[in-house]
Parts: C-alpha cells; structure tokens; sequence
C-alpha cells in the first residue's frame, strides 16, 4: 500500500486521457488520502472517482476562479492538510490552472509532490518515430492565422522534435500553415492516444490535409513536428 502523503502536501495526480486501465494505484490511493480534490471539471472528475469508488467531492479549480480559490488552498495546506490536484486528463499543470497553484504552494514553503501516470505528450513523441533525444512542448497552437504562421516560421531551423496540442476544429488550419512555410517537413498527428480508434497520421502537411479531409477530424490531437535536418559533423558549413 502507497504511503499516505504527509500532512500539509499538495498531491498532482495524474489521471487517465481515455484509457480507464492507465489509473496507477498510487493515484487512486492520493484521491483517497486527500482532504481535498481539485479538479478543472468537477462533473467529469466525479464520474472518474466513482469509477474507481472514491468518496470524495471535488471542488472546482479553473482559470476562472484561480486568484480566488488559491491563497484558501494554501491556507488549508499550511494548517497540515493534504490537497489532490487532477486536470481533465492527463497529468495536471500542463495547459492548465495546476502551474497557478503549485507557484503559490511553493513559495509558501508547502510540500509539493506527484503520483506520475498517463500524458498525451510522451506518447505522441514515441509514436511519431521522430528523434527523441531533443524535443520541446509548445502548448496549444496560436488560433490567430498572423501568429500560427509566425510560429510555423520559428521552426524553419529548429532541429529538436517539437509538439503541440492542437484542437480538433483547428487542425486543417494549422496543416495549411505548414504546407505554405515548411512543405516538406515530416509531421505527425496522433489522435485519441489510449482509446477505442487511436491513431497516428504521418506524413507531409499536403498528405495530412487529404488523409483528415477524408476521414474526418475528430478527438484530442497532438501535432509531432520533426525538426530540421541536422548537419554531419565535418559536413561543409
């Protein structure tokens, strides 16, 4: 059995992204230790902790009520109770509110812990068959078209592997500034990771554009950039 987490700690429980059976001991045994959960949506991480017959009522934290909640949080901490932090899915303080609380948990001098588990971003990194030696998360991709093509531009010479989300109803958008700046460039597009009608998609932007105008775009996605060709050691300049 997991030790229970000292008193006055904050906890980011990583939670599944589709596949219920990715749930680690560990994190089920921090929910069920916690004086409080945090979660972006209740109504969802209910359904998760029933599944699994916690207990506990999550509270909302969101970044529309961050400011508010946080210092009342620490406050709980501080006094020797313990907090569990999940996100929707995944692990929490990636693209979402956890980062605001684990900063303000810090500086107050509050134990700050994990139970690791599932991530889309890791997945997607392997899956691709891109280089993982080097690689960098950018978050989700601009939604402005001046601002997602700047952004495709930084990556012209960028040689490390680079990933971001990308939402479903932004997706041809995004190949469409690849194909007009970097043609060529191998991407990757790996969708519903952990799910019934997983996939990866590979390929040029152009190819990408046809295979999801075909198929439909549906689920969660991570974009896979490769990066630029690396230059041999000796290799002319």
């Amino acid at each position: 059995m997991p030790d229970t987490p000292p008193a006055g700690t904050l906890t980011l429980v990583s939670t599944p992204i589709g596949n219920l059976g990715d749930m680690t001991p560990r994190a089920v045994e921090a929910l069920r230790q916690a004086d409080l959960v945090l979660a972006e949506d209740t109504r969802h991480s209910r359904k998760l902790l029933a599944h699994f017959g916690l207990s506990a009522r999550p509270e909302p934290y969101h970044d529309h009520n961050k400011e508010r909640v946080t210092p009342k949080v620490v406050e709980m901490l501080l006094a020797g109770r313990c907090v569990a932090l999940v996100t929707d899915a995944g692990t929490p303080g990636i693209s979402d509110p956890g980062f605001y609380l684990v900063r303000a948990a810090i500086a107050a001098g509050v134990r700050v812990t994990a139970a690791p588990g599932a991530n889309a971003i890791l997945p997607a990194l392997v899956l691709s068959g891109f280089p993982t030696d080097a690689f960098v998360f950018e978050g989700f991709t601009p939604r402005k078209k001046g601002e997602l093509a700047r952004a495709v531009a930084a990556l012209e010479e960028e040689k490390r592997t680079v990933l971001f989300f990308v939402s479903p109803h932004q997706l041809l958008k995004v190949l469409a500034a690849f194909a007009a700046r970097l043609p060529e460039r191998p991407l990757a597009v790996a969708r519903e990771l952990t799910k019934m009608h997983e996939e990866v998609a590979r390929g040029t932007a152009a190819e990408l554009v046809a295979h999801f105008e075909r198929t439909g775009v549906r689920g969660e996605m991570v974009l896979v950039v490769h990066g630029a060709a690396r230059k041999r050691k000796g290799a002319a300049a």
